[in-house]
């Protein structure tokens, strides 16, 4: 097993350029020193993958971004506790999902009986219950037709299945990879992939393989505003 890398330093060297092929190894051992120019390179190379893994978990654009750069704080601060035999993709996904499920969990504490919603006279309540979130301006400038009914599919898959799905099928992970960043058996990743393409052939048939490279886009802005949020936070 490799040694972790070096904890921050208080007293960082001056932000030197990062190259585009940069390994992640260099990437992680200058960011642990607190080289934040290093950090944002990590984040934009990963950012792609670290959203779909936040997203499968929530289902929802806007807390999956709100998990990834809590998730990106809680790395930057354990950048010191990486160990180099893992691949960082790795390590930081396990963070992602931990942050993700830590935020559905919150979530799901703080949902209001339907009762109570429809009795309340709080705007964002009242609005929440007549708003379809897919319908929202944003959400269809965001999406085509065929992006919006693949990721409906996906979603009405069940929990275990779609976490297992996305990162498999959607993200390319391997099993192995799959396996360690949920906890669960390589065996399990297999089945639970399987599964989950069955249910999805059953109302997807051959659109399926066409629209998986689109789903859950990861646009420049997004990108953008989500280092920029990380940033800001760092130190």
């Amino acid at each position: 097993m490799q040694p972790a890398l070096s904890p921050l330093s208080p007293f960082p060297e001056a932000a030197r350029p990062v190259e585009g092929d940069a390994p992640d190894l260099e990437l992680a051992l200058r960011a642990a020193s607190g080289d934040e120019v290093a950090f944002e390179a990590i984040m934009r190379r990963h950012n792609r993958l670290l959203f779909r893994t936040a997203r499968a978990i929530l289902k929802s654009d806007a807390d999956a971004e709100d998990a990834l750069q809590q998730a990106y704080l809680r790395a930057w601060r354990a950048l010191g506790e990486f160990r180099a035999d893992a691949r960082l993709s790795t390590w930081l996904v396990r963070i992602v999902v931990n942050e993700a499920l830590g935020h559905l969990r919150r979530r799901q504490a703080q949902i209001i009986p339907l009762e109570a919603a429809m009795m309340s006279t709080e705007p964002d309540t009242q609005i929440s219950l007549q708003d379809d979130a897919d319908r929202r301006p944003d959400r269809k400038a965001m999406r085509s037709e065929l992006r919006q009914l693949m990721e409906a599919r996906i979603d009405t898959l069940p929990d275990d299945f779609r976490r297992v799905f996305v990162l498999r099928g959607v993200q390319e992970m391997s099993v192995e990879e799959v396996a360690h960043a949920l906890a669960i058996p390589e065996a399990t990743v297999r089945s639970r992939f399987f599964r989950a393409r069955s249910l999805l052939r059953e109302g997807l048939s051959q659109d399926l393989d066409m629209a998986l490279s689109d789903a859950f886009a990861f646009d420049g802005e997004r990108c953008n505003r989500i280092v920029a949020a990380v940033r800001s936070k760092l130190g």
